[in-house]
């Protein structure tokens, strides 16, 4: 009889010598990228398609460039109704005819708006494209936005700005957004609720009709379909989808600018949000996968040396971290964290410190090969779906790349040297070239922040 025995993980770890030594990585398993046909219908929309058929599934995205053609005309307010009424009914189909053709092939679309642009998005059994496509063409071209729906959804989006501006984290976004790009249309990411109540449905019929136009705008396909085929339905099926106007893009914004600190009172907050923000690069910048590399070694992921100070060792937050966020034009270094009102002057300290130590004291071999490692791998991971690979596909679209740029993407990270992410670290994370924001109760945190200099 064998008597069963429980070892716990660190016995299982170790040997009479001492741990066991970790397996080296295996080699980075690549995911084949299909190719990707890229056709300009007459009516000036772009259709990408690849075929990915993990799944007898197809992923759509429709990206219409949706600037403000003329701000301070309530413009934000619109174009978020017009995405909240788009799929509410049509002179063929009501709201429920829309779901329940969809619903029939296992399909559901949506539709979302930004200062940039209008994405429609959704997903189907494959079989089922041509209805999605012939209900999309119809949601394109016959969108009544009835009155009875408009003003419904007015008054829930009046409800959701108001639940949302009383969020500490929109506060700070918002301010944030000002500081970085002051008037700039791409800071009017949520309309106030003053300019939404304003707003008629004549209006939003209006701006769909001028605005939701093919010429310019790009429809992403990727599942288990033919690629040829595809295009060709989609031909069919939106060929009614005309205007002469071409969809507007948003202008880019002026970079941010180094400058201290602006203090936001939020009265009896218990919590401080701190966003920093500086100048980055796009993707196609040769220092690009450098910064990545940087950017990962700061504290872009878990592992990272800003993590490790102000959550693993302080316990200052749940969570930190830095990224860039690409805008028109170029690209902006987000550094964000929120933490405890009581320790909102030490973790800003921490931050600066761990900013001021990424350029003075360089990412070590290690950590470079550890930040390689997670971005190869993460890439590999987001792609490895068809939902993940249309939104990859049509995100650098709409940037002028395409798939070739993400096949040679590991190359490139896999080519960089200590020497490129130590210039990348000093380029972009010295403390003296942010600016941004601290959102928090003044009375409480105002004197211990602005004793560390550069605060407004």
């Amino acid at each position: 009889m064998t008597t069963a025995t429980h070892r716990s993980a660190e016995q299982i770890g170790r040997t009479p010598t001492g741990p066991r030594p970790l397996p080296d990585l295996g080699v980075t398993r690549e995911v084949p990228l299909p190719d990707v046909t890229d056709t300009t219908l007459s009516t000036g929309l772009r259709v990408l398609v690849a075929r990915r058929a993990s799944v007898p599934m197809v992923e759509l995205r429709l990206r219409v460039p949706f600037a403000d053609p003329d701000p301070g005309h309530g413009h934000p307010a619109i174009a978020e109704l017009l995405s909240e009424t788009l799929l509410t009914g049509t002179a063929t189909r009501d709201r429920v005819a829309v779901d329940d053709d969809l619903a029939a092939v296992g399909a559901e679309l949506g539709a979302s708006v930004d200062p940039e642009r209008l994405l429609v998005h959704g997903s189907g059994l494959a079989d089922g494209l041509p209805v999605v496509l012939d209900v999309l063409a119809d949601l394109l071209t016959g969108a009544t936005h009835p009155d009875h729906e408009v003003a419904r959804e007015r008054e829930r989006l009046v409800e959701r700005i108001a639940v949302a501006r009383a969020q500490p984290r929109t506060i700070a976004r918002e301010a944030l957004q000002r500081v970085r790009f002051g008037d700039h249309p791409i800071t009017a990411e949520m309309p106030t609720a003053e300019a939404v109540t304003a707003v008629t449905a004549a209006q939003v019929r209006a701006t769909h009709a001028a605005s939701l136009v093919p010429r310019g705008s790009t429809l992403t396909l990727v599942g288990d379909v033919d690629p040829a085929a595809a295009t060709a339905a989609v031909e069919r099926a939106l060929g009614s989808w005309t205007s002469e106007r071409t969809a507007l893009e948003l202008a880019a914004p002026p970079y941010p600018t180094a400058g201290d600190l602006v203090l936001v009172h939020r009265p009896g907050s218990v919590q401080s949000q701190l966003r920093l923000s500086g100048p980055a690069v796009p993707r196609e910048d040769p220092a690009y996968a450098a910064l990545q590399l940087a950017n990962l070694v700061f504290g872009g992921y878990f592992s990272s040396r800003w993590m490790e100070n102000i959550r693993e060792d302080k316990g200052y937050t749940y969570g930190a971290h830095s990224g860039a966020e690409f805008i028109p034009g170029g690209a902006v270094l987000g550094v964000d964290t929120d933490v405890a009102s009581d320790v909102t002057a030490a973790a800003l300290l921490e931050t600066r410190y761990e900013l001021g130590r990424l350029s003075a004291v360089p990412p070590t071999a290690a950590e470079i090969d550890a930040a390689r490692s997670y971005a190869v791998g993460s890439l590999l991971i987001s792609l490895d779906n068809q939902g993940g690979l249309a939104s990859t596909i049509a995100g650098l679209a709409a940037v002028g790349l395409d798939l070739d740029w993400l096949r040679a993407h590991p190359a490139r990270l896999h080519a960089v040297t200590p020497d490129e992410v130590a210039e990348a670290a000093l380029r972009f994370f010295a403390p003296s070239g942010f600016s941004g924001v601290v959102v928090g109760d003044a009375d409480v945190i105002g004197r211990g922040v602005r004793a560390l200099g550069g605060i407004a």
